[in-house]
């Protein structure tokens, strides 16, 4: 018997950056050995003059100052050289200040501390964050130069200083214009858009219902643009710091783990104020192992923070879950404010400051920070996911934000008052649907528990970035399930949700409706109509044209990425993939499986289908 050829595993693009020596680098020092200025690339008057707790500075801080792992080639031309006599050497890592090249032995009598040479390179995709993606021709000076020895041979390395940072230089270059020419094209996009649907108005004596949908789709889409471009974070009040518990579920996650876990811990926020508590979720791989290793090592190098008192694992009695899982640390946890993070989803070390802002209004009762994708350059797949998330994020959830009704506290980054989640767990953990287990949605699901009640917001500011499916079956089955998911919550949001914002409560149910009625709308508009009435379907076709572009715009916009025409490529995917999947979720969003890892009910429906082959076989008298 031939066996099946086992896939390939794609092997994840990341922005790797040099560790720092301090674990902990971005914790508050307690005893004041090191300030967390003490970086590269800020001048100390200008550091001695910036309280440490500012965010906003910490993230220019760390722009300027943090390290990336590189290897693409680089060219060096000093002042008397002409282009043809270039040094040539290897990047070995960049920052936005300087860069560190790699030479041969024969150019160490051509570089000299201090020397001012010209500076040409490419910046390959996923070297630095998104956007660092281009050419440098730029002056730098030498301001440090040794040897290292690597297996028997000698390297020369040279440490330049770039006469301006990454962030300016790309500002006037490049930048500067991708901001003026995207916000001029999302204008006239949109202003193309509302003429064509006022056009539809024409058209209503033929088919009413068709236009009608017509009108109201762009009408939605238009104001969810409308009311993102208007959302602001609640601003950084530094003397609200109220305790925070930090929930990671974790199940069969070995690979990343280990660094969810530290970008949990060292998070800008008082020390006091903070502690971490992973849950296993009995996990099959060597999850627990790397966790206990994880949890040992920062109590080894930071016992100082206070690491013993306030990180800590619990390993499920047996496989609950991860609502089971959830649960369990909200019970564990000793603050008033808990957030929950996905166990391969890793903090900015601003994150927790900015999330728990907006609480200090008493009745909110849920908060969603930002996800970007990790491994947004592996790719074409998970290029088109780091396009959408940021739309999903940036524009969806900030447009809902501006009513107090962020209808998903997604997963990988969200917060919680305590006592209300534990007033709804039982009913979380039981939860049900048409009979069976609700296992999956549970971010959804906990969402509609407080919003019934309470407000729910977004911060934008709060980022932390996941590592999404670059594999395209288990995309599909991701995808598949959050339809299911979101099928099941929004029927039971729409039960209260009128009682909200009147304008928030109306385009939540256009918004229910379009997806719902989309399938057979496109099915009219690129089937019925060419085949029956013999009339290309232009019009629709440019509506769905102009609609891809405002998401493609609005990425370029505020990211000023390449990746910004992996907009378009996901519209046309989702008109023609995606979207298919919203009638198979109709008739099967009872289901419970996950379709993406091994939950019991997975386990349970593999070992069912399992047996039906097996009857299948034997009624056809074939050998097993």
């Amino acid at each position: 018997m031939i066996g099946k050829k086992k896939k390939k595993k794609v092997e994840e693009v990341l922005t790797v950056s040099r560790s720092d020596r301090r674990l902990l680098s971005n914790v508050p020092d307690p005893e004041k050995i090191r300030s967390i200025s003490d970086r590269r690339g800020v001048k100390e008057s200008t550091a001695a003059s910036v309280n440490e707790a500012d965010p906003e500075y910490l993230d220019k801080l760390r722009l300027l100052s943090l390290r990336y792992v590189a290897n693409f080639p680089v060219l060096v031309y000093t002042r008397r050289s002409q282009k043809k006599d270039a040094i040539k050497g290897k990047a070995i890592d960049i920052s936005s200040t300087g860069i560190l090249v790699e030479f041969g032995p024969a150019s160490e009598e051509r570089l000299r501390l201090g020397q001012v040479v010209s500076i040409h390179c490419s910046i390959p995709p996923g070297t630095m964050p998104e956007g660092f993606e281009s050419s440098v021709q730029m002056d730098g000076r030498v301001v440090r130069a040794f040897s290292d020895e690597e297996d028997g041979q000698v390297k020369w390395l040279v440490a330049f200083e770039f006469a301006k940072p990454l962030t300016e230089y790309f500002q006037k270059k490049r930048w500067g214009y991708a901001i003026y020419t995207s916000s001029a094209l999302l204008l006239v996009a949109s202003l193309f858009i509302m003429l064509m649907r006022a056009e539809s108005i024409i058209y209503f004596k033929y088919n009413i219902l068709l236009y009608l949908y017509s009108l109201i789709a762009a009408a939605f889409l238009l104001t969810r643009y409308f009311f993102g471009a208007l959302y602001r974070d609640v601003p950084v009040n530094h003397d609200f710091t109220p305790g925070v518990s930090i929930i990671i579920p974790c199940f069969n996650e070995e690979q990343w783990i280990h660094r969810t876990i530290l970008s949990c811990v060292n998070q800008n926020y008082p020390i006091d104020k903070v502690e971490v508590i992973v849950v296993d979720d009995r996990s099959t791989d060597r999850s627990v192992e790397q966790i206990e290793k994880v949890i040992s090592l920062i109590h080894s190098e930071a016992e100082r923070f206070m690491t013993k008192e306030r990180v800590r694992m619990f390993v499920l009695p047996e496989n609950g879950g991860k609502r089971v899982a959830l649960v369990k640390g909200v019970e564990m946890a000793k603050h008033d404010l808990v957030v929950f993070v996905d166990s391969d989803s890793f903090l900015e070390p601003t994150a927790i400051r900015h999330l728990v802002q907006p609480f200090q209004d008493p009745k909110m009762g849920g908060v969603a920070g930002r996800t970007d994708v990790e491994n947004k350059f592996t790719n074409a797949i998970t290029k088109l996911q780091t396009v959408r998330y940021y739309i999903a994020f940036r524009i969806m959830k900030a447009a809902e934000a501006w009513f107090d009704s962020v209808t998903c506290l997604s997963g990988p980054l969200s917060c919680y008052r305590k006592d209300l989640v534990m007033q709804h767990s039982e009913a979380w953990l039981t939860q049900k649907f048409l009979g069976q287990p609700a296992t999956f949605g549970d971010d959804r699901s906990m969402t509609n528990f407080i919003l019934k009640t309470h407000r729910t917001s977004y911060q934008d500011a709060a980022i932390c970035s996941t590592i999404v499916p670059s594999d395209m079956s288990v995309f599909l089955k991701q995808q598949m399930r959050w339809k299911r998911s979101w099928l099941r919550e929004s029927l039971r949001a729409s039960m209260f949700i009128w009682k909200k914002e009147p304008f928030m409560a109306l385009f939540f149910y256009i918004g229910l409706i379009v997806p719902i009625a989309a399938p057979v709308i496109v099915l009219y508009n690129l089937v019925y109509v060419p085949i029956v009435h013999r009339v290309f379907p232009g019009t629709f076709l440019m509506g769905l044209f102009l609609m891809a572009l405002l998401m493609s715009l609005a990425h370029l916009l505020y990211r000023r990425s390449k990746l910004w025409v992996f907009g378009l490529v996901f519209c046309i995917f989702y008109e023609f993939v995606l979207l298919w999947q919203m009638p198979v979720a109709w008739v099967t969003f009872w289901k419970s499986t996950w379709g993406t890892r091994e939950t019991p009910q997975d386990i349970e429906a593999r070992q069912r289908k399992e047996a039906r082959k097996q009857r299948k076989k034997k009624g056809m008298g074939l050998p097993f």
